[in-house]
Parts: structure tokens; sequence; C-alpha cells
């Protein structure tokens, strides 16, 4: 049974589970995802602008020679060069390909992907960074803080590109648009759009030939923001907080904490209140005249613990043997999956606390659920999470001097329906007299004036006005390449939108479909989900990359024509088995409408009879016993060999 937890104040009481549906209901909008609108598509060209690439050196990217010429050809095409396919081009080169048959493709002017366009102030990385940056091991890196900063990141990245010989093998300002198997030739054309000249302003179409492509292009790519009346009409600087413009604030994308002196005496809004802007808004604060914070829903905020690395504890302790960051991924996923016991954890943090975040990312720990005991499973989730959302409630009031502002910023849903925050400086920012809560509860802002925001019916005249509106869902837009405009068309001219649309979403292992052969996929659907993605993105790339060098040996190590095609029976036969599991996830159910539930959309279920849907949305999970035992299942799918299930050919 799930603890009945009552609010302690004058109202009546009640129990936390009906406070978590009623909350839920205010934030209902019969629009889910439409009330938001994508900036790169926007048909405002103020808006469509909130999304240009203000970090891109244009003038030294036109200087740099074409990796590859028009109509050529290249061994393996990875759409994306941020952390996946950095990893992934990696994971390659340790497999024995070397960098000159790798190309990436990537929109933005720099490697990073996420932590290329993200530079606001007081970035900094949720997951401990010894388990978070990737291929610690490899070049010999010691983070100098537990926690990296954006900034940390963003070099790490570029000095690992650097390092094993891809800088000159990444096509920037670039867009892939479409792609298509050539049966005869064995081999994906891609069409591409490049962006080049002053300002990135010319376009040109170029295409290319790959035996292999790998989808790259992480959970993230789109910034969004809501579809309120005024917006574009704003007459003063305005920035999403993906492209943060620091000739409007001051400060430097070098700082992790830069010196805002331009608004010293500006009035700032700032819409939004996820994880960005807890750690945006301690910044404005320092340096702002005034700052007005607009929340439709508060977030869970628990402590930071920032440290410095100590490097003897690093030598002795944390990376004092082969095979160290792997062993601490792992134990990291199962912390955050709660089957570790008490006292087992090697990170040791907030994350490691939060027992009942499994319920979004699987677990061993409960068994298969089956739909009959979907109930039963939420109520076990909801108890084991409500020591943990009580802590988070509990550390509002104790911070917060004001009694109303505290009350705001008391979320009510259980720990796993919005991505956890962890800050020591947000929820102190409202003890300043120059930090104001806007709470619209639930409802968000009503529009935009040329001077300011409305909000509850009330103007707000602010000089600079901050979108903190997140991303568009990385669960919308079906296919894989369909969330990132390319249209994939395989085997018999059938686009793999409508194959998931028909079938539901088809994979073995969630890397490869039948019908599309030599198409690798990153994507959590029908494979799996931690808190640190990177993790996600080691195991798919380790994955992807060793069934290609198998398939390889196999084919008497020649390295023209090898094709890999997962079989429709082993398809199927994976498929049916993440969708007996699904029902594991039935705790999203009560969760307030968010990204993680496309704002409501992922909760609409098809309708008792209509079996096939039913189906199809079950399909559309994860494996739900966690990442740790799906990384077992698939080595040991991997241990002899034989690749089961895919299907190995040597073509032209």
């Amino acid at each position: 049974m799930a603890t009945r937890t009552v609010i302690e104040s004058n109202e009546p009481a009640m129990p936390a589970e009906q406070r978590y549906f009623l909350e839920a209901a205010k934030r209902k909008n019969e629009e889910g995802t439409k009330q938001f609108e994508q900036l790169h598509f926007s048909g405002n060209t103020r808006l469509r602008g909130l999304a240009n690439d203000i970090w891109a050196d244009h003038a030294a990217l036109d200087a740099l020679p074409m990796p590859i010429d028009d109509g050529g050809r290249v061994k393996f095409l990875i759409f994306g060069a941020g952390m996946g396919g950095i990893v992934m081009a990696i994971k390659l080169i340790k497999k024995g390909f070397s960098s000159d048959q790798i190309l990436l493709v990537e929109t933005a002017g720099g490697v990073g992907g996420t932590w290329y366009w993200n530079r606001y102030p007081g970035l900094h990385c949720d997951v401990e960074a010894y388990c978070y940056l990737p291929l610690l091991e490899e070049t010999g890196y010691m983070p100098p803080q537990k926690y990296c900063s954006g900034v940390e990141i963003r070099k790490y990245l570029e000095r690992t590109v650097e390092k094993f010989g891809l800088s000159n093998r990444i096509l920037f300002r670039t867009q892939a648009t479409g792609l298509e198997w050539d049966e005869n030739l064995k081999v994906w054309k891609a069409n591409l759009k490049m962006l080049r000249g002053p300002r990135g302003k010319d376009e040109k179409s170029i295409s290319l030939n790959a035996d292999f492509v790998t989808i790259a292009s992480g959970l993230f790519p789109y910034p969004q923001v809501p579809k309120v009346p005024g917006l574009a009409e704003f007459e003063g600087p305005m920035l999403h907080t993906a492209r943060w413009d620091y000739n409007m604030t001051g400060g430097t994308t070098d700082d992790a904490f830069p010196e805002m002196n331009k608004l010293k005496d500006k009035v700032v809004g700032i819409v939004g209140t996820g994880a960005t802007a807890i750690q945006v808004v301690p910044q404005l604060a320092k340096y702002a005249k005034e700052v007005y914070v607009f929340q439709r829903t508060p977030s869970y905020v628990f402590t930071r613990g920032q440290r410095d690395t100590d490097p003897a504890q690093w030598r002795e302790k944390i990376a004092s043997k082969p095979g160290w960051q792997r062993e601490r991924m792992e134990n990291l996923a199962l912390s955050l999956s709660g089957e570790l016991k008490q006292g087992d954890s090697m990170v040791d943090d907030e994350w490691t606390k939060l027992e009942a975040y499994g319920a979004i990312i699987g677990s061993s720990r409960f068994g298969l659920i089956t739909p009959d005991k979907a109930q039963e499973h939420i109520a076990t989730m909801m108890a084991l999470d409500s020591k943990h959302s009580e802590r988070a409630r509990a550390r509002v009031s104790q911070i917060v001097k004001d009694e109303e502002t505290a009350k705001s910023l008391t979320g009510w849903y259980p720990t796993w329906c919005k991505r956890p925050t962890f800050s020591d400086e947000y929820l102190e920012a409202f003890n300043k007299a120059n930090v104001h809560l806007i709470n619209t509860d639930g409802k968000g802002i009503d529009k935009v004036t040329p001077k300011g925001v409305v909000a509850n019916g009330q103007e707000y005249p602010i000089d600079i006005l901050i979108l903190s509106t997140g991303y568009r869902s990385p669960g919308a837009g079906g296919d894989p390449g369909a969330r990132t405009g390319i249209e994939i068309v395989g085997r018999n001219g059938r686009r793999l939108a409508d194959k998931w649309e028909e079938q539901g979403p088809s994979t073995l292992h969630g890397v490869l479909s039948n019908g599309y052969p030599n198409l690798l996929m990153q994507t959590v659907t029908q494979s799996s989900a931690t808190a640190n993605y990177n993790h996600v993105i080691d195991v798919l790339s380790e994955h992807m990359a060793s069934i290609v060098a198998t398939a390889h040996d196999r084919s008497l190590n020649t390295r023209e024509g090898v094709v890999i095609e997962p079989s429709a029976a082993a398809e199927e036969a994976w498929g049916m088995k993440i969708a007996q599991g699904a029902a594991f996830f039935s705790p999203i159910a009560v969760c307030t409408p968010g990204y993680l539930t496309l704002e409501g959309e992922a909760l609409k279920t098809p309708a008792p009879d209509d079996h096939v849907g039913m189906m199809k949305k079950a399909k559309g999970a994860i494996s739900y016993q966690g990442l740790v035992s799906f990384i077992r299942e698939i080595e040991g799918w991997r241990r002899n060999g034989e690749l089961e299930g895919v299907e190995v050919t040597v073509g032209v």
C-alpha cells in the first residue's frame, strides 16, 4: 500500500496520492505536445532565429577542406557528432576500423551535441563526471570535480575527437534530409543539406553513399517554446536557454559561472522551472536588478554536494584498476534501479538514494509485472518513493523563508515523473529580495506583451525574456529518423516511419530493424535506459560496433559488401519480449504532464478491444529489468559470435 502522507498546513488533510492526481489534472491540456512549437520549424522569423547557431566560426569552417566529395562513398556514416556519434566512432576504431573509414555529419558548427549548444550560466552535468564522461580509461583524464561543468565537458569532447583522429572526419553545419537503401549497390544513399558561406546562409545539397549508417542524434535536438499569444512581439532582448546569448547578458562561454554585468540594471523574466532553470536562476539572481520566475510545475530539488576531485583518491580508489569505469557506471545504474543494498554505492550521491527511480528505467528487483498486477506495482513504487518525495518537500520549507513561496515551490508528484534536480543555490535564491516567484498553478503564462509577461491575469514588465522551456520530448516523432527530419527508405521502397506506424517499434535489441540493412540506431526504444544517458550510449555503441566487427570476421574479414540485417522472426520475438514487460512502467500513469509523458499524450491508452493498438504501444517500451540486466543479456547473445537472428551476407 502507498503511504498516506498528509499536507502540513491549514488546509484539510489530504493523502499525498490524492494530491498527486489533483495537481496532475490542473496541468492536463488537450493540445498535448501541440501546445509547444519547435524553434527550428517555427513560422515566425524571430522565434526561428532563436535556434540559430551563434557559436559557429563560419569563416574558419568555410576554410576547412571537404572530407569527402559530392557523390563519394564512405564505410561508416554517423549522423551526429555529439557524445553518441563520438563514442560510436571510437568504438569502431577500437574494433580495428580506421578513422578514414568514418564520416560524421553534424548540424552544429562544432562537436559536443547538447554540450555544444547549451552554454548557459551555471551549467553542470547532474550525473557524476567519473561515470558520465566517456572513455576516461582510454584518455587517462581526471575530471576536476565530481560534477563537471558544461565548459569542461565540451572541451573534453573536443580533445577526445582530436585524440582519436576524427577532427577532419566531420561535416559540420550539415543536415541529413533523406536516406535510401540501394539494393543493387548494397549501400545507403544519403541526401545532405550543407550550410556554407558568410554566417552559414548559403545552402548546398550533396549526396553520399555509405556502407553503414548510424543514427546518433541524441535525445533533445529541438528546443521548444509554448504557443502563447504575443511571444514573438516582445520588444526587448529574448533568448532560449539552449542558445544563451552573452552579448545580451555579459559574460563568456569559457566560464562556468560567467560575470553577467550587463544585467546590472535589468529586470529579467525567465519562463520555466525545469533542470535548466534550476542552474540559471541563481546566476541571474547574482547580477540582475530583479528576476521574475514564471512556474508551471515546481521541480524537486535535492542537494548537490559538489566537490573537487582528490588526486590521491582518484589514483588509489576510483581509477585504480582496469575496467574501473565500467564497474562504476554499472554500480550507479544498479543504484538507480534500486538493486543495490544500502552502503554498496560507489557514487553515493542523491541520485543513488532515489530507489523508486526504477519505475521509469526498469529494475530486476520486482520480477515480471503482468497487466493484472499493475495497480499493485504502482502502490509498491509509490510507497518506496514516499520518503524521498517527502524529503524533497521538507527541504523546501526548511530553506525558503516565505511560507507562500515555499508552498508554491513544493512539488506533488512521484520523483520519477520529472527529472530530479540538484542544487545548493536554487531554493536559496528565493530568499533574496530581487527574486520573485510567479506561480501559475499549472496553467503556464497567459501571454506576452511588447513590454512584459502576463500570468494569472497580471502583467509583469520586464527588460529581458529568457525561455527555459525545454525540448521536444524524445518520445515524439516516431522512428529515430523522423525525430530528426530524416526520411529513411529501406528495402522495397518502404519508409521506416510507415513500418513503425503499422507495426509499432520493430527492432532487434533496439539497434537493428528488418528491411533496413546496415542501419544502426542509437535509441532507448526496445533497448534500455538510465539517468546516465552516456552509459546507454556506451552500451549500444559497443553492441553495434561488435556486431559489425563480428560480421566482418565471419565474412573472411572482407572490408567490402558486408550486409547485416535481423530476421523478421528475431525482430518479432524481441518485440514480444519487450511488450511482455511493458506493464512494469505503469507507474508513469500517475505522473503530472511533462516531457516524459509527451505532455499527457503517452497516457492515452487504446480501446480495450484494440489489441493491435495495445500491442504497438507495449512494443514501444524498454527492457523492464534495467540496464545492467540488458547488458548481460546482449553480452551473452554476442559471446558465441553466432549473431543469432542476424543474417550476414557479402554482396558487391
